[in-house]
């Protein structure tokens, strides 16, 4: 297929559009650079430079590209910061995912496939959490995703654009050149690891006095080529709807230490801090849909394993992508 992945310089973005190409697909990506890392780019795919929250650009990159899908992943994913400046995730999030999918509707567009979030659960009434388990975010960063999600909705069922909504929980891992490198970096398994490289002094652990068997908080990862692979199974069905992106298997803060322990060798301190505000004790997903009817199944998202090659690629990037923003420069979409 002819396929536009938004947000496609990024993390998950990047790996998922690598699949793609591998797998016979088209691929042009659409990034603005502000998190994503031009190193970060697949020389395969034509490269546009653009920013979702500009209408124009969005509605002549669908015009002259006619794709006949869309992934999008751009979007901002700071649970903080979306607390501190929600207007900007209302601009970019929000906005700029209304963009894309007027245009995708004007444009024809057949499947859209959207990276959403476990975010909009909130704190779950149910564990583990289900598709239908009520949405009540917490964050306005959720609370972003689940807009889009009721958009996508209603287009579904009022213009026919078929719609996929992928709520996955915590992304981590890396694939060959392709790793995990943000700023700020909030997520636990990188900032383990940097401090495994001396990069920091210690990683802190928030909160040793929940509900569960070791006191901290229990998550659910997920490689980051399991959430790729999962993308390109949703691309080629015929499903449509939301799914979660879970393994159904937690491991606590004290467990992923440990484990970077054995795999590094190395001490990694950590230190032991109160709560955050609105941490759950225990996020965990079911994913019996996306197995049933996706025909998904983590392969590659044991906890050794996905340390294993996270700190491959952070012992070959100690510094992160070394590229400047924006240095790469776009070539033209192959239309």
């Amino acid at each position: 297929m002819n396929v536009l992945v938004t947000g496609g310089a990024g993390y998950i973005g990047s790996v998922t559009s690598t699949l793609l190409l591998s797998h016979g697909h088209q691929v042009t990506v659409f990034d603005n650079l502000e998190y994503g890392h031009a190193e970060a780019l697949d020389p395969r795919a034509p490269f546009v430079i653009g920013d979702l929250r500009d209408a124009g650009t969005v509605e002549h990159l669908l015009a002259t590209l006619q794709p006949d899908a869309i992934l999008h992943f751009g979007a901002y994913a700071l649970v903080g910061e979306s607390m501190q400046r929600p207007d900007i995730y209302w601009a970019n999030n929000v906005s700029g995912g209304i963009n894309l999918i007027n245009a995708a509707v004007h444009h024809r567009v057949k499947r859209f496939i959207f990276s959403s979030s476990c975010a909009t659960y909130g704190h779950p009434s149910q564990l583990p959490i289900t598709e239908d388990t009520p949405q009540i975010p917490v964050n306005p960063y959720g609370e972003s995703k689940l807009i889009l999600e009721q958009m996508l909705r209603w287009m579904q069922r009022q213009c026919g654009l078929q719609t996929v909504c992928l709520r996955y929980f915590n992304a981590c891992g890396a694939v060959g050149r392709l790793g995990e490198d943000h700023t700020p970096e909030t997520h636990l398994i990188p900032n383990v690891l940097r401090t495994a490289l001396g990069k920091q002094e210690a990683v802190h652990v928030f909160g040793t006095d929940f509900p569960t068997p070791d006191g901290t908080c229990i998550r659910d990862y997920i490689h980051v080529k399991d959430l790729a692979q999962a993308h390109r199974l949703a691309l080629e069905s015929n499903q449509t709807g939301a799914f979660n992106l879970g393994t159904g298997q937690g491991c606590s803060v004290r467990e992923v230490i440990d484990m970077a322990r054995s795999v590094t060798g190395r001490p990694i301190p950590a230190i032991e801090s109160p709560r955050r505000a609105g941490d759950p004790p225990v996020l965990v997903a079911s994913a019996d849909k996306a197995k049933h009817q996706l025909g998904w199944i983590p392969q590659h998202s044991d906890l050794r394993n996905i340390i294993e090659d996270a700190w491959r690629w952070h012992l070959a990037h100690p510094a992160g992508y070394t590229l400047k923003k924006n240095s790469r420069i776009p070539v033209p979409c192959a239309c």
